[in-house]
This record gives structure tokens, C-alpha cells and sequence, in this order.
């Protein structure tokens, strides 16, 4: 009996997503690179604790949080050291994809889907992605960069990379010795630099990378 498409391309994407994650581990344990603080042990900064706080200060607003609840939270919040210590204020007042703080995979996999990375999340130095039949879209315009410059090493192939930032955010394509720009706005003073490795190859030709660059004005606070 013939299947559908829709019935077993889930399950293909997910039989992909193992696979992937399963090939990252073995090459990060074989990398030998020295361990870098692994994101919620990253430490805070204000505006990270006043974006907590604005979710608390709702969630007493609408009667999530009683008055005693909420002034304990809040001094927890301008007391936390790391990024562990706020997001854990709020993983009972919102749904994973809106929480104010994330912490993702340490790798992006689109297999026969979209894949999104956006809001608060920390971006590590080194992001594997993939693409394959799918598009995966990474929004930088607010995320926490672990170093710079970030890199990215793509592997797209009949897909679609997207990323988004910031106007003045520097993004490079690096393909063997071959460095591009592909960001338009010229690179701001001091402002971070986004290198997106590929490989050369015939398959590589086949898939496409996108930069989206955002005014500061514009952007959604």
C-alpha cells in the first residue's frame, strides 16, 4: 500500500535529527578542543535580568504569580549570577518558544523541514548547521553571542539558509581559502562578525544562503 508523503516525511526528519546529533557528538569528542562554559552557565547581564523581570511583573499582572511569589522572584532575579540562574524564574509562566531566555541543541538540523532559531538564545562559537531538503532560519538580532567571530559550518544541499541580523553585523562566506561578504551594510565599529564556512563542492552549488539585515530602528524590542 503506498504511503503518502506527509505520513512518512516526519518521520524521515526525525530519523535525520538523530543521526545528525549523533555525528556531533562523536566529532566534538574527537575534536579535543578545550571545553568552553556551556551556556546557562554563561554570566548575566541587566538587560538579561530586566527581560526576566518584565515577565514576572506580567505574570503578577494577570494573577500567575501572587505578590509574595513575585517579590521573591524578582530578588532572586537581580541577585542570579548566570544565565542558569534567571532562566529558571520563568519556566512555569511560559511555553518553551517564548520563554525570555533559551538554551538550543548546540547544533541546527533541518532534514525535510524548517528549522527556527530566534529570540534570546546563545549562539556558541562554533554552529554546525544543516539543511538538507529543509531551510533552517537562525534570527541573530537578539541572541548572546558566546565569542566572536561566530562560526558557522553549513551543510546545505537542495535547502535554504537564512540569517538574520542586525544592519552593520559583518557576515562572511568562507569556502576553502576564499573569503566574500555577504552582508551589504557596511561593518559597524567593533559590531560582530558572522563567518559561514561551506565546502567546495558540486552539491554546495545546490543550496542557497540568504543574510537578512534588520534596522536597529526597526527591530522588535
Amino acid at each position: 500500500m503506498n504511503q503518502r508523503p506527509e505520513s512518512w516525511l516526519p518521520r524521515l526528519a526525525e530519523v535525520g535529527d538523530r543521526l545528525v546529533e549523533e555525528w556531533y557528538e562523536i566529532r566534538r569528542a574527537r575534536s579535543g578542543a578545550p571545553r568552553r562554559p556551556a551556556p546557562h552557565e554563561l554570566r548575566a547581564s541587566d538587560a538579561d535580568r530586566e527581560r526576566i523581570v518584565e515577565v514576572l511583573r506580567d505574570a503578577l499582572t494577570d494573577g500567575r504569580l501572587t505578590v509574595v511569589e513575585f517579590e521573591e522572584r524578582v530578588e532572586t532575579a537581580y541577585r542570579a549570577r548566570t544565565l542558569g540562574d534567571l532562566a529558571s524564574l520563568t519556566t512555569d509562566l511560559l511555553p518553551p518558544d517564548r520563554q525570555p531566555l533559551r538554551f538550543e541543541k548546540p547544533h541546527v538540523s533541518a532534514l525535510f523541514k524548517k528549522e527556527d532559531r530566534s529570540g534570546r538564545w546563545v549562539v556558541p562559537a562554533e554552529l554546525p548547521v544543516t539543511a538538507i531538503f529543509g531551510t533552517t532560519r537562525l534570527d541573530l538580532r537578539e541572541a548572546i553571542l558566546q565569542t566572536n567571530p561566530v562560526v558557522i559550518k553549513a551543510t546545505v544541499f537542495c535547502g535554504v539558509l537564512e540569517v538574520r541580523v542586525p544592519e552593520g553585523v559583518e557576515v562572511v562566506r568562507v569556502s576553502g581559502d576564499v573569503r566574500d561578504r555577504i552582508s551589504k551594510a557596511t561593518p559597524a565599529p567593533d559590531a560582530p562578525v558572522i563567518e559561514i564556512h561551506t565546502k567546495k563542492s558540486a552539491g554546495a552549488m545546490l543550496g542557497e544562503i540568504k543574510v537578512k539585515e534588520y534596522s536597529n530602528r526597526r527591530r522588535r524590542r
